[in-house]
């Protein structure tokens, strides 16, 4: 959130993303029946057999591994993207499909030497297993061509495994076709809570994918071999299914297990509605209409002060109010302005960080001190929780421990929000998303700011740009099928083209993004695979930007969110 002016990342990935991504498919299709696998080696069963990387950057491992019992693991360094490559015989004027499965840090896969238009296709880091998948065309005299995989300079290693070549026989030989799968077995129920039940189940040889089904109905797709099924009602039994998938298909239904959710709530968050709207309340004057706390508009059930500050003790915060800077608010008036809202129903929190937040939580001394100095706040000022918005990075280990002690002295009713920036929301690898799946027990909801942002992937492989629904709702999938619970997840929007650098849509934008993640209505090309009528709401920069505007953001917004049911 900005501390004026607005924030530092403008899309540095959107240029990689824009360079890189010459082509960006869905997952492929089942190969037809002419089809072979022209790539050899492509699961890396015979070491580096076929293949030769840059500067000795690859080798094979046993683990993690997609399929078999080896994979390629790539390792970048400062001057050297560890590429991997393998000579393919193809045939001329063919299209073929160039797919891999990888995981890790940054990972490319692509082809040259086409004769036509070469292709490339590329993911972010991820903690699981992500199939990449491409098409390309032979020239009228190609008979060879080179395909890679290669990481990012000095970025973590990747792995890859399971590439083929699928096309017309080319000529030179290549791994055999696959089988379908047998159906999975072991399939039980690991854990449920009021709203979701987690699954797991035992690997199936030569798969490379699970669909889950409830009562006979695919709700979701996943490589590992566990899954959690979300927006359940409280108390109510479920019947759950798997299904193993590869290129050649997908195996019969396993046995079915039934699972059924508690009674209890679960979550952080004390009593929230259903529905609700974060708004950020500026302790400073940038020109947008200055506010006390009681002036914010009672359509915002989350009000974020912004912003604590960093002290010289390394990770903890203190708050200064800003009274000559807000018409000579005085802290009084705001400690009681804070217990009338929270008599009306609203929950007030402070938020830590902002564009030139400088708190760093880095070690378990730092995680205390951050733990105690806000609990301290919390008691002095009456707030009601804190929120997460540090643009300049954190670390999952220790963000965790400062959150988990924080919840240990305040109790069920803390509220805890988040609002990282797209890019920290890409991969669940990332130290954001990893900080919101460790403490989801005690998590309130994540409002992801889909604004000052560059081109983003979404969860169907594609590439995004913002100020559309398909960028709000394919980005939010990410979160949706990456572990968080709906009710965890928001959409962060500025309340007019003042709060923010770029990426303002309009009210209706954002509630079209509402209703179709809710309820699969008014959405644009990308249309999730099912709805989530829990989704928790949406979230603005500021309060007194949308005061300047006329409370046009909130009078829309926050009045749909609320009618979402």
């Amino acid at each position: 959130m900005p501390r004026p002016p607005r924030r530092r990342w403008a899309g540095a990935l959107a240029a990689v993303v824009t360079a890189s991504v010459l082509s960006l498919t869905g997952l492929a299709g089942q190969a037809q029946a002419a089809d072979v696998n022209n790539a050899k080696n492509g699961g890396y069963e015979s070491g580096l057999s076929n293949w030769t990387c840059t500067a000795g950057s690859g080798t094979t491992v046993s683990s993690p591994v997609h399929g078999g019992s080896a994979a390629l693991k790539g390792t970048p360094a400062g001057q050297d993207n560890a590429q991997c490559t393998q000579a393919v015989a193809v045939k001329p004027n063919a299209t073929y499909t160039l797919s891999a499965w990888l995981q890790g840090g940054y990972a490319y896969l692509g082809v040259t030497g086409t004769g036509t238009t070469d292709v490339s296709t590329w993911t972010p880091d991820s903690a699981s297993w992500k199939q990449l998948s491409t098409t390309f065309t032979t020239g009228a005299s190609t008979t060879s061509v080179t395909v890679y995989t290669h990481g990012w300079y000095g970025q973590a290693p990747y792995y890859a495994d399971d590439l083929s070549v699928f096309g017309s026989d080319g000529g030179g030989g290549g791994d055999p076709a696959p089988t379908i799968p047998a159906a999975p077995t072991g399939l039980t129920v690991s854990s449920t809570t009021s709203s979701s039940v987690s699954l797991s189940w035992n690997t199936v040889s030569g798969a490379t994918g699970y669909n889950v089904y409830q009562a006979g109905t695919k709700v979701q797709s996943t490589t590992g071999t566990s899954a959690t099924v979300s927006s359940l009602a409280a108390s109510t039994s479920y019947s759950f299914q798997v299904t193993a998938t590869n290129a050649a298909g997908e195996s019969a239904k396993s046995t079915a297990v039934t699972g059924t959710t508690t009674a209890s709530s679960g979550g952080g968050g004390g009593t929230l509605p259903k529905h609700a709207v974060t708004g950020y309340w500026q302790n400073f004057n940038n020109g947008a209409t200055v506010q006390k706390i009681s002036a914010v508009q009672s359509q915002y059930d989350i009000i974020a002060v912004a912003f604590a500050d960093a002290t010289t003790t390394p990770g903890a915060v203190t708050f200064n109010l800003d009274s000559a800077g807000l018409g000579g608010y005085t802290v009084d008036q705001f400690k009681a302005d804070i217990k009338a809202k929270q008599a009306a129903g609203k929950k007030v929190v402070i938020s830590i960080g902002g564009q030139n937040g400088t708190v760093s939580i880095s070690d378990s001394t730092s995680a205390t001190n951050f733990a105690n100095s806000v609990y301290s706040l919390m008691q002095t000022y009456g707030f009601d929780g804190v929120d997460i918005d540090l643009e300049n990075g954190l670390d999952a280990t220790y963000m965790t421990q400062a959150l988990r002690s924080l919840s240990a002295k305040a109790g069920s009713s803390l509220i805890i929000t988040m609002a990282p920036q797209t890019i920290d929301m890409q991969s669940t690898s990332n130290a954001y998303f990893q900080t919101a799946l460790n403490i989801k027990d005690i998590l309130t909801v994540v409002n992801m700011q889909y604004y000052n942002s560059g081109s983003m992937l979404g969860c169907d492989g594609k590439v995004y740009s913002q100020g559309s629904v398909d960028f709000l709702t394919a980005l939010a999938c990410i979160q949706l099928q990456g572990g968080l619970a709906p009710s965890q997840v928001g959409l962060g929007l500025p309340a007019s083209t003042s709060g923010a650098g770029s990426g303002y849509v309009s009210p209706t934008v954002v509630n079209n993004a509402l209703d179709c993640l809710a309820n699969g209505t008014n959405c644009g090309s990308f249309k999730p695979s099912r709805t989530y009528p829990d989704l928790r709401g949406a979230m603005t920069w500021s309060t007194n930007w949308d005061a300047s505007a006329g409370n046009a953001w909130s009078n829309s917004v926050g009045a749909h969110v609320h009618a979402l049911g």
